[in-house]
């Protein structure tokens, strides 16, 4: 008796589903115990990838509640790739659609953050340009287009995500105050680290990644957020290492 491609995953992502029949070993003996802890096993393993992908949301849940939390996410969004490290991409979305969770409406923004954090990890590295190359006269700095790196991220939150962050991941941190964040990702070494931007920094980065020159980019992130501050974004982007180059624009003759 052959079982399908389809009842054997989702017997294998649902425990509650019962083990098909005609499995058998290679002496043509019943499987079904052994599939049992091949299922048990795999369960195991995606629960705990989760929590290693995203150690704030299973602080903040408490850990039986995350591997509960798991155990659907893994139903609805098995992996597409042998690579845990890439597991996970569809929980920011998946924590919005819980019900249960509408309460804690910050989740999944700190969790987009932790993504972020590790797909910077795993991002290609670059090299990032001397600092010197922005000191240009003002004039041809808002003319200038720049690269970031690929572990380069921005994140808007209407919640104060770098805050809660920070509270769950350093001792004697600050407790987190209402508000919205903007958050800016790099990697200036091994590890990537989360900054917080100024407010406006985000839409700003966003805005340079899609192509505007500094200048551009800065006018139309002032129309929106009149407190921008463009000096300290780019210093954090340089600090960060994430300028990779820059380009300026020549002016028609």
């Amino acid at each position: 008796m052959n079982v399908s491609q389809t009842t054997f995953h989702d017997a294998l992502l649902d425990a509650n589903k019962s083990i098909p029949g005609g499995l058998v070993d290679a002496q043509a003996n019943a499987a079904g115990r052994r599939f049992s802890v091949y299922r048990n096993n795999v369960a195991v393993s995606l629960t705990e990838a989760m929590h290693q992908a995203f150690p704030v949301i299973a602080k903040l849940l408490g850990s039986q509640n995350m591997d509960g939390l798991a155990g659907i996410f893994l139903r609805q969004h098995p992996p597409t790739s042998p690579l845990m490290m890439f597991y996970g991409d569809e929980f920011p979305a998946f924590l919005e659609g819980m019900e249960q969770l509408s309460h804690l409406g910050y989740l999944p923004d700190v969790a987009r953050l932790e993504l972020a954090l590790r797909r910077a990890y795993h991002a290609a590295d670059c090299q990032p340009i001397d600092p010197e190359a922005l000191s240009v006269p003002p004039e041809d700095l808002m003319r200038a287009k720049l690269t970031l790196a690929p572990a380069a991220t921005a994140l808007r939150s209407e919640w104060p995500v770098h805050a809660i962050w920070l509270f769950n991941t350093e001792d004697g941190a600050p407790k987190p105050e209402a508000g919205a964040q903007d958050v800016l990702i790099t990697r200036p070494e091994y590890d990537p680290a989360p900054q917080l931007l100024p407010q406006g920094g985000a839409a700003w980065i966003a805005r340079v990644q899609n192509g505007q020159n500094i200048g551009e980019a800065f006018e139309a992130t002032m129309a929106e957020t009149p407190e921008f501050d463009l000096g300290t974004t780019l210093a954090l982007l340089l600090q960060g290492g994430a300028i990779t180059s820059v380009t300026i624009e020549r002016l028609d003759t």
